[in-house]
């Protein structure tokens, strides 16, 4: 980690090497513990992409915050089982403690219910359950008891350009590829088109998902018009928010996401903006009762508590992390203040690296700058990509490619918290050289 700052972002090792310093063929016999973490730490090291860096855009991956990285080791020493109070009161207490600080910092209904799930596709997996069986139930139809298999057709609309995640957990779900409604050229849904394709579905079972924060753009989509549309429908509304979400948290950036708290459903990762540990997606569902409808079962071994909702019954698993616990220790240590500067901070940096990149010659910013995400293209298709492959090569910065409005873009992603100045010069100066190559 003190090595961040000086080295390249890239990896040394391919995965072959990796595997070859590890050695691919199991022992007979046993080893000494600490010469397994010695060799591990060692054949490992090349390999390692440097993902906490201030310098890497890639995907939409953030850091780790210092307290959420001590308080992850404490996570694996204690061992907790954190899905019943039972099993870990102290998990149970973070659960619960973590959950009324988000519903605050995200001005979500108060009431609602709150579960610490592996990453944002889970998180829209489980809040997209609860809408399942929730209109399905409406339609006189069990899910528990029944099934899917003779039920009713869920509808789902979705926008044009939202993440893939909704599609996979639709799929898991057994709800099939969604119905697309158009998207304008940010990435965000067409209010009007999806009051259209809604007209008429009153007393149909429908979901309809919409989403704070596009991949490419930092685009949200229009939450007070499309839910107005879906409500006059009788349709579940879920928010796919997986870092977007975090914009309610400063008053710079809390317009951007007005009007969402109206859904049923929302999904986020506090590995993202929030810069926890990797394992830290957060669903929320307004309605308790629908979540645990969707999520709980019962064992007769399992000692639960019925005046309150237990940890596994918001969530897919039982045997789980006390994953609330980093998430804790990121609230406490940034407080209030200091969630809402780290989101303006990200956002300053998106803005600084999209006015440096535009200055350079023959580079298009393609989106408008609202939130973290900016994408770059640099003419042709084939030069994109080869500045893409100059800038690997380079090291400097990791800055991920990828293809949106028909076009080969060079995507940036700001999400660590350890981003600074310098190392917004510092990427600058690097594609700078690759520009001019």
């Amino acid at each position: 980690m003190e090595s961040l700052p000086r080295r390249r972002v890239p990896a040394a090792a391919t995965t072959e090497q990796v595997r070859v310093a590890l050695g691919e063929t199991l022992p007979d016999g046993p080893a000494d513990p600490a010469e397994v973490v010695e060799l591990l730490a060692a054949a490992a090291e090349p390999g390692l992409v440097a993902t906490p860096s201030g310098r890497f855009y890639g995907f939409v991956i953030g850091g780790t915050l210092p307290a959420a990285l001590a308080a992850d080791w404490l996570v694996s020493a204690w061992d907790q089982n954190a899905a019943l109070r039972a099993a870990s009161p102290a998990g149970a207490a973070v659960d619960e403690i973590v959950s009324a600080w988000l519903l605050d910092l995200l001005g979500l209904p108060p009431d609602s219910a709150a579960g610490f799930v592996t990453g944002g596709t889970m998180a829209n997996f489980a809040g997209l359950a609860a809408g399942r069986d929730a209109v399905l139930a409406r339609a006189g139809w069990d899910v528990g008891d029944r099934g899917l298999t003779g039920a009713p057709a869920v509808r789902v609309l979705v926008g044009a350009d939202r993440h893939d995640s909704v599609d996979v957990a639709l799929r898991y779900l057994g709800l099939g590829a969604p119905e697309v409604v158009p998207a304008d050229r940010q990435g965000r849904i067409s209010s009007d088109a999806l009051d259209a394709a809604l007209e008429g579905a009153a007393g149909r079972p429908t979901i309809v998902s919409l989403q704070a924060g596009n991949v490419h753009s930092g685009g949200f989509d229009p939450f007070p018009e499309s839910i107005a549309a879906a409500r006059r429908a009788g349709a579940w509304v879920h928010v796919d928010g997986a870092f977007g979400l975090w914009a309610a948290a400063s008053p710079r950036t809390r317009a951007l996401v007005a009007g969402a708290e109206a859904a049923d459903s929302w999904a986020t990762d506090a590995h993202k903006t929030l810069n926890v540990p990797y394992d830290s997606g957060i669903v929320v569902v307004g309605d308790p009762a629908a979540l645990r409808t969707a999520m709980s079962y019962h064992g007769e071994y399992l000692i639960t508590d019925a005046a309150h909702l237990e940890p596994y019954e918001r969530v897919p698993e039982t045997s789980r992390r006390a994953r609330a616990v980093p998430v804790w220790a990121a609230l406490r240590s940034l407080g209030r203040s200091g969630i809402a500067d780290l989101v303006d901070r990200l956002c300053r940096n998106a803005t600084a690296l999209a006015d440096g990149a535009r200055a350079l010659p023959g580079v298009e910013v393609l989106n408008d700058v609202v939130f973290t995400q900016v994408c770059l293209a640099f003419g042709t298709d084939e030069r994109t990509r080869e500045i893409g492959r100059r800038l690997m090569a380079d090291g400097t910065v990791w800055m991920s490619g990828s293809r949106w409005l028909d076009r080969e873009v060079l995507r940036i992603s700001v999400s660590n918290w350890s981003t600074d100045d310098d190392d917004v010069a510092r990427s600058l100066d690097a594609l700078a050289r690759a520009v001019a190559r």
